[in-house]
């Protein structure tokens, strides 16, 4: 066997995992660092891949052949954050106690991550046929872009997968799809001026509560198109304004308004259209309201993060694998974004499946079940088999 490495269970190494603050806020570099020495005590060859700034890094580790067509296991490094969160202890130490181990990250998702390290002098036992990738990412919490300086890389100095298993907490069921989200800001900049004499300015507040009507219009334009499919709860694309703040003074015309909006659309929408209709909405209201005495005002709206659904792929290669290793007959689909829909954008047949429940995640005590860390291992250890026949 390569290497001679330190053997860990999955529970050991989610300690380590878990005793990292990697918030997305700040850097991952220490666990990733511990991860590295990981695959040197065990001789794997892996890609340290950084991100422009040099805060961040993915790891894509290979066991196996160095060959095309193998399995990547996906997760992620980063975790939400603790503040304003009543934690009964030290979120980032992991705590073991009535068949639940405790800790922030422990089911999203390195839960996921230590089971799948934890296993590869098992990896490097087997004999593997088809390799099995380990891709450790960053910024999942965040943008999903995480993954795509190693996407990139699939096919040139990089091994091309087949399949990519994204292990988020779905208590193991095998989920095919999922929405997109993404999230803009809106800025409305009017023209101060006595509010005795509206017609010396434009009123960005007004301007913007035009703009937060029309997002309800398209809001319930999507509601009644709903989910053809029938497979998602709520059953069609969600619009969502979740701030706003503008103006001075009750008696000064507001100079600018802005408002954070965001859209879930379900994953055969067209990402484009919901800003085509609001683009719309915005050229009307700068026409109608914001200059309507004169060239006073203009309306800026930003996209912040995009991050496409994931489509059902009925029968793909990832698809069949998962449900043959999960015990599963049917896929589900799931209301949260994962990183799932970066590799499906670049062709590799992609699904989510991972231990522990989402019910679990984002909260204070934030927990994964020691049954569901064992049913994820036994999930895995079917892989390797799978990859060794």
């Amino acid at each position: 066997m390569p290497g001679s490495g330190e053997r860990l269970t999955p529970l050991e190494i989610l300690a380590r995992l878990v005793a990292f603050d990697t918030e997305s806020s700040r850097s991952n570099l220490a666990l990733i660092d511990w991860v590295c020495a990981y695959l040197d005590g065990w001789g794997v060859p892996y890609a340290r891949v950084p991100n422009a700034a040099g805060d961040k890094a993915a790891v894509f580790a290979t066991l196996g052949p160095m060959a095309d067509g193998g399995v990547v296991l996906s997760g992620h490094t980063d975790v939400v954050p603790v503040l304003g969160q009543s934690w009964t202890a030290d979120p980032f130490r992991l705590r073991v106690a009535e068949g639940r181990a405790y800790g922030r990250g422990a089911v999203d998702m390195k839960g996921f991550c230590a089971t799948a390290l934890a296993l590869v002098p098992d990896c490097l036992a087997a004999d593997l046929r088809r390799p099995i990738h380990i891709l450790l990412s960053y910024d999942e919490e965040t943008t999903c872009l995480g993954v795509m300086d190693v996407v990139a890389r699939f096919g040139a100095d990089l091994p091309r997968p087949g399949a990519v298993i994204v292990g988020e907490p779905t208590d193991l069921e095998v989920a095919d799809a999922h929405k997109s989200i993404v999230t803009l800001h809106t800025t409305v900049h009017g023209h101060e001026a006595h509010s005795a004499k509206p017609q010396l300015g434009a009123n960005a507040v007004m301007a913007a509560c035009d703009l937060v009507s029309g997002l309800n219009a398209i809001a319930d334009l999507m509601i009644a198109r709903g989910d053809a499919s029938g497979r998602f709860d709520p059953p069609a694309t969600t619009v969502h304004v979740g701030t706003i703040q503008g103006g001075t003074a009750r008696n000064i015309l507001p100079k600018t308004c802005a408002f954070h909006w965001e859209f879930r659309g379900l994953p055969d929408l067209d990402m484009g259209e919901i800003p085509r209709l609001f683009q719309a909405k915005a050229d009307a209201v700068t026409r109608e309201r914001l200059n309507r005495y004169g060239d006073f005002g203009r309306i800026e709206t930003i996209e912040e993060v995009a991050i496409p659904g994931l489509l059902p792929e009925p029968g793909s290669a990832a698809e069949r694998l998962a449900l043959r290793l999960a015990s599963r007959n049917r896929t589900v689909s799931m209301p949260y974004a994962t990183e799932a829909g970066r590799f499906q954008q670049a062709g590799i047949p992609t699904i989510v499946c991972g231990p522990g429940s989402i019910d679990q995640a984002h909260q204070a005590d934030e927990f994964i079940t020691l049954d569901a860390l064992g049913q994820g291992e036994a999930f895995l250890r079917r892989l390797i088999a799978d990859c060794a026949s």
